[in-house]
């Protein structure tokens, strides 16, 4: 999974746009070839039909490990090199469900009155598994 990753998100932007496009056409390369020559890359429909070997290898990988995994690769692999707030507006205009850009944990005097702590376990879990965490009250 590290090479695909890798290549994916040295696209950038385009590369999750790919996988995004992978996982909702169930894998159609007609479809995403179609949506990259709409899109205009600088190689039209050449560029299109050079992507469809590298939609075949996404979609391989994303069966095997999940759009979650790869999509936190690309992005773990891009905020080497990028700012992380431009990932962090960027992954909020992505059209993928919430689930997928946040985890919400329960925390505070609300928190207590309906299960007895401040803090519970299952908060401390998901922060401990998360690459950031954004506090708001």
């Amino acid at each position: 999974m590290d090479d695909i990753v890798k290549k994916l998100a040295g696209l950038g932007l385009p590369g999750v746009i790919l996988v995004i496009l992978t996982v909702t056409t169930g894998g159609s390369s007609a479809a995403v070839a179609a949506t990259l020559t709409a899109l205009g890359g600088p190689f039209g429909i050449v560029g299109g039909i050079a992507l469809l070997g590298l939609v075949t290898v996404v979609g391989d990988t994303v069966a095997g490990y999940g759009i979650e995994a790869i999509l936190k690769g690309i992005y773990t692999e891009r905020s080497k090199t990028e700012s992380v707030i431009f990932l962090f507006k960027e992954i909020q205009g992505l059209p993928i469900t919430e689930e997928l850009k946040y985890r919400y944990g329960l925390l505070g005097a609300t928190t207590f009155e309906q299960l007895g702590s401040y803090f519970p376990q299952a908060t401390t879990e998901l922060c401990d598994g998360a690459d950031g965490i954004v506090f708001g009250a």
